[in-house]
């Protein structure tokens, strides 16, 4: 039995969205515990089925039962929502999957904590309970925790299940993430980009079950866990490049200093020029990492993908192109200078044969100075090209 339809003049408070790849064996049942729900709780909504190219009759069972088919050509599980979130028209919005492992009958839960004011309201499988094999077990006790451990450390997500598919969203704060990706990676672009926002995020407990399709789910948990945990990396600069190449320049900047006097001993191992050749390689690579930091930032920012960031802004007001460039020349000046200092040695003894500890000990803080100095310079002027305001095209 399908739910009364809604005439195209009465106010959609809700919109429920699934997805739809060749999803016969369950769609209508989905569709039904929609209805369900929708009727018990005296909701004003409409359900829309964003079809992604099913070729099993999927569209037809979905409009007998009085849903309205969304057609999306653009492949992908993010493409299908967005196309169906787009042609929705509910105040709210509530997204689940079409293989009957969440349970629509959950839809108040959402309602509820939406209509407090909540921008995001995420479903959580460990608190609603998992069903026996509902979920791989690789999944349960890895891949989710580990996601999950990732977004709250990472961007501190207050959610406990990242990736759970059952969730409710407004309108308003949909349309605020201006979410981009067209994959597996869309349901951790929105937690990600809800967290950095600020859009208020809760959770309600919801069950999984097994998937009813009798067939191999589209997801494949090694490649869609790589991309999520690759798409994670990219949206935190910090993390990826920043903290990394800090940790790497201290690193080399203290085991440069310590060995500048001479050779180092500890215990039976003695550190020297090699080592100390390494060091300025650190200093030298962390300091490209925490530029990528910046580079990454600023791009993310001024591209939509990233909030902007006040402290960022802050910043800049102080470092800018014309400070970049001065400590810049000053590094490659002290390196030159000292480079020189380590020719007039070598002309006192007539250009002939140096001492190599004492002169190597000069020549790599010189070079690795000379090398800071100038990826100073060049990373301001593209930090400054990065940073021009431009006329969006779209």
């Amino acid at each position: 039995m399908s739910a009364p339809a809604v005439s195209g003049d009465s106010v959609i408070e809700l919109s429920v969205v699934m997805p739809c790849l060749n999803e016969a064996r369950t769609i209508g049942d989905c569709i039904q515990q929609a209805q369900q729900a929708i009727r018990d709780n005296h909701l004003a909504a409409e359900i829309i089925i964003a079809d992604n190219g099913s070729t099993d009759g999927s569209q037809q069972i979905a409009a007998q039962l009085g849903a309205r088919v969304v057609n999306v050509s653009q492949r992908g599980y993010g493409a299908a929502l967005m196309g169906g979130i787009e042609a929705a028209r509910g105040k709210y919005v509530v997204m689940g999957d079409a293989d009957l492992s969440y349970n629509f009958r959950d839809i108040p839960l959402f309602m509820e904590k939406l209509r407090e004011g909540n921008g995001l309201v995420m479903g959580n499988r460990f608190r609603g309970g998992i069903s026996r094999g509902a979920m791989p077990v690789l999944n349960r006790y890895l891949g989710n925790p580990a996601l999950t451990a990732m977004g709250r450390v990472l961007f501190k997500a207050p959610a406990r299940d990242f990736q759970c598919g059952l969730r409710g969203f407004s309108r308003q704060a949909y349309e605020r993430l201006q979410l981009r990706t067209t994959g597996m990676e869309f349901a951790s672009e929105m937690v990600v980009k809800a967290s950095l926002a600020g859009v208020g995020i809760t959770e309600v407990p919801t069950t999984l079950s097994p998937d009813g399709r009798g067939r191999a789910p589209h997801m494949r948990p090694w490649r869609d866990g790589w991309r999520n945990v690759r798409f994670m990396l990219l949206y935190s600069p910090r993390w990826l490049f920043l903290y990394p190449g800090l940790l790497m320049m201290l690193v080399g900047f203290a085991a440069g200093l310590w060995l500048l006097p001479g050779p180092q001993s500890v215990g039976h191992v003695t550190f020297d020029l090699h080592t100390m050749v390494y060091a300025g390689l650190a200093l030298i690579v962390g300091f490209e990492a925490v530029s990528f930091a910046f580079f990454t930032k600023v791009f993310a920012i001024t591209e939509g993908l990233l909030p902007p960031d006040p402290k960022l802004n802050k910043l800049f007001k102080y470092v800018t192109l014309e400070v970049g460039l001065m400590a810049g020349f000053i590094l490659m000046a002290a390196g030159v200078g000292t480079a020189l200092s380590a020719v007039l040695h070598w002309k006192s003894t007539g250009f002939g044969q140096l001492n190599f500890d004492a002169t190597m000990r000069v020549v790599i803080p010189s070079a690795t100075s000379i090398a800071l100095g100038t990826q100073t310079i060049f990373s301001s002027f593209f930090l400054s090209v990065l940073g021009l305001p431009r006329k969006n095209m779209n």
